[in-house]
């Protein structure tokens, strides 16, 4: 017979249900339930009870409890009991002795009250537990309470619905708000201000598959500290009955590692800031080319550090004119050199492209910063910042629509002098500029500006050299008898580089001409001083009707002294009558002699020392050249490359030179485009001459 069988009737077994549902509070405490009639006798009798009495629910129901339950020293209370609970119902609580089975007496924990079913009939309800079970449960509770409400974790109990039916202090302080405001609500419902879709769909996967969701990262504000960032790591945990058969919940727990987040987050900045120094480091100034210099600036802080970043340097730095010296007062003439954006099309809207001179009027933040040498920065762009931002309104719109609402301009310092600026703004990356971020920059500035004055002194060197070798160089020699001629002269790629390289053309007595093609080993001004010197000579000797040969002997005792001057030359003597070359080189590379209908020849010459070298003889080979012969000079920057061969590479200009016949200026536009490269560490100089008949002489 079922415990549900042997209830009276009227009583119905439903209201019941949750006392006697498997893994119920009931079976969580251990709690055994008997129900008597108004006789005393059993009518209900719970599995708890056979557990604690030892009696099956055959053998005790319809027998009367006080008979099997109760030592005949106790039967007289427990009956006076009875009949007072059953007479006024008033409920009675108690630790009472009870009767087992196995005839042993075990202390349990009462709680008596009378029921009264639809009919009218009395029923008393009996719960037990035994003592030793029930302090151990209330010490357990105890525990669990002072534990949540003390733990410095955020504590949350959600039911099936996901709604707060539990918050501890630690939530209540962690989340700003009350528990009163929590309870009945989702985390959308009591959070509105945080984006809580992300954590209300992991709680939902945590109660449907019973999978804990640990240490999830969470980044927002609450009203507890509504200016400020914080972080929390959450986990999420699915609550069950004590027989795993039924979902009563979600549990929550919040820990706030706010500072351990900032903590990282600093050090993790920190590293980014030391990288990009070691990475600007590695890439600023790997040349002496000041665009270059400045593009690598600009280029390391986009996009990692600021969205938009322009150099712009003082006009009167880029003119070599004399010390750069920014404006005293009002506005400043800058050069744009370098844009780097996140969004090319909006810097190119947006900013001076490089190259162009545009003068900045003193209201202008770009200009303060240069006139007083001190960076500036905006950390919250205002709306009437754009204007000192932007060079016109239609900039400070674009600005304004880009989300521009940070701003730093530093000045570009070496040696004592403000060169320029570096501007930099944010518009993507939504942090502001700080303190921080002034200091990283400024750093970047000053190691890029003390590059950017060094390529500045080598371009101004470079400068005086290129005017100095231009001045030394023949603009336009004397076109000598018997002879077309055409020539090309063209410094290094790489920044502008100048040489020692030169050419002239000497006419000599009896209508005899000198062609000369010379290169001084080295670059830079004293290079082309020492250019100048040797040309000098030069042409001091050939006057004088020596033989090559005997030139290069007196020009290597020339270059001996001078100092540390070593240079290869060739000089050849054509006479137009006989139509004899005579040519002497000192370690030069050979001419090219072509012929119409055969392929061009390079000449087998004594190859000599070059000049400087001191105490080595010269010889010279002569040669014919017939009626539209070319002699091709140059010097080695035409054909020699750090990654071919030489021999390669004089291969390739015969290839070049043996095609159709053209001009000679064409001829040597085309060796020019065919054979440099962009980058080319050289200068090189080219001569080339075609002979031709004598004009007849009056009277012959």
């Amino acid at each position: 017979m079922s415990a549900a069988d042997a209830l009276p009737s009227g009583l119905d077994p439903e209201d019941l249900d949750p006392l006697l549902e498997p893994g119920g509070l009931l079976d969580v405490l251990g709690v055994a339930a008997v129900v008597l009639d108004s006789d005393g006798r059993i009518a209900l009798w719970s599995p708890q009870a056979e557990t604690l009495f030892g009696y099956t629910a055959a053998e005790a129901l319809g027998r009367p409890a006080a008979r099997i339950l109760v030592d005949e020293d106790h039967l007289d209370l427990v009956l006076s009991l009875f009949t007072e609970v059953m007479a006024s119902g008033e409920p009675w609580a108690g630790v009472f002795p009870v009767r087992h089975k196995d005839k042993g007496t075990r202390l349990a924990e009462f709680r008596n009250m009378r029921l009264e079913d639809t009919e009218g009939n009395i029923y008393a309800l009996g719960l037990a537990s035994e003592r030793a079970t029930l302090q151990r449960m209330e010490r357990d509770l105890a525990l669990s309470l002072r534990l949540v409400s003390q733990s410095p974790i955020g504590l949350a109990v959600m039911d099936t619905e996901l709604r707060y039916v539990m918050v501890n202090p630690a939530l209540e302080r962690i989340n700003g708000i009350p528990a009163a405001e929590h309870l009945g609500r989702t985390v959308t419902e009591a959070l509105p201000f945080l984006n809580a879709e992300s954590i209300l769909s992991a709680m939902r996967e945590v109660l449907a598959t019973g999978t804990p969701a640990l240490d999830t990262f969470t980044v927002g504000r609450t009203p507890a500290d509504p200016d400020s960032d914080h972080a929390w790591s959450v986990s999420l945990y699915r609550l069950e009955d004590p027989g795993q058969e039924r979902v009563i919940g979600l549990a929550v727990s919040v820990v706030d590692i706010t500072e351990q987040h900032r903590s990282a987050s600093a050090a993790a900045r920190a590293q980014r800031r030391l990288a990009m120094i070691a990475d600007a480091t590695e890439r600023i100034g790997t040349t002496l080319d000041l665009d270059r210099t400045a593009r690598e600036l600009a280029d390391c802080l986009v996009p990692e550090f600021a969205d938009i970043a322009a150099v712009d340097l003082l006009d009167s730095v880029l003119k070599f004119s004399g010390p750069a010296r920014p404006p005293a007062s009002g506005g400043a003439l800058f050069r744009a050199v370098a844009v780097a954006a996140a969004h090319p099309d909006f810097a190119e809207r947006a900013s001076e492209p490089p190259g162009r001179t545009s003068r900045y009027e003193s209201s202008r933040l770009v200009a303060q910063c240069v006139r007083s040498g001190r960076p500036t920065l905006i950390a919250h762009v205002r709306e009437q910042d754009l204007a000192r931002i932007g060079r016109d309104r239609d900039v400070s719109a674009l600005l304004e629509e880009a989300g521009t609402h940070s701003y730093m301009a530093i000045p570009l310092k070496a040696r004592g002098t403000v060169l320029g600026a570096l501007t930099l703004a944010r518009t993507g990356n939504p942090l502001p500029f700080d303190h921080d971020d002034l200091l990283l920059a400024g750093e970047l500035a000053a190691r890029a500006a003390v590059s950017i004055d060094n390529a500045r002194g080598y371009q101004q060197q470079s400068h005086a050299a290129l005017s100095l070798q231009r001045h030394l160089l023949p603009h336009r020699p004397a076109k000598p008898p018997g002879l077309d001629i055409a020539y090309r002269y063209q410094p290094a790629t790489t920044a502008g580089e100048v040489g020692g390289d030169w050419f002239d053309v000497i006419r000599l007595a009896g209508e005899r001409s000198a062609l000369v093609v010379g290169d001084v080993m080295g670059s830079g001004i004293n290079a082309a001083a020492s250019m100048g010197q040797l040309r000098t000579a030069t042409r001091t000797l050939a006057g004088l009707g020596l033989a090559p040969a005997d030139v290069l002997t007196h020009l290597d005792r020339i270059a001996s002294e001078l100092d540390e001057t070593l240079a290869t030359c060739v000089y050849a003597e054509y006479d137009p009558h006989t139509g004899l070359c005579r040519i002497a080189t000192a370690g030069h590379l050979p001419p090219v002699r072509c012929r119409p209908d055969e392929r061009p020849q390079l000449l087998s010459l004594p190859s000599g020392a070059p000049l400087g070298v001191g105490g080595v003889p010269f010889e010279a080979a002569e040669f014919t050249l017939t009626d539209g012969d070319e002699l091709l000079l140059y010097t080695d920057g035409l054909v020699e490359t750090r990654d071919q061969d030489i021999g390669d590479r004089l291969t390739t200009l015969i290839d070049i030179l043996d095609q159709p016949r053209r001009s000679l200026e064409e001829t040597c536009d085309l060796l020019l485009t065919q054979l440099r490269r962009h980058g080319d560490p050289d200068d090189v100089a080219v001569l080339i001459a075609r002979t031709h008949p004598l004009p007849p002489v009056d009277g012959s």
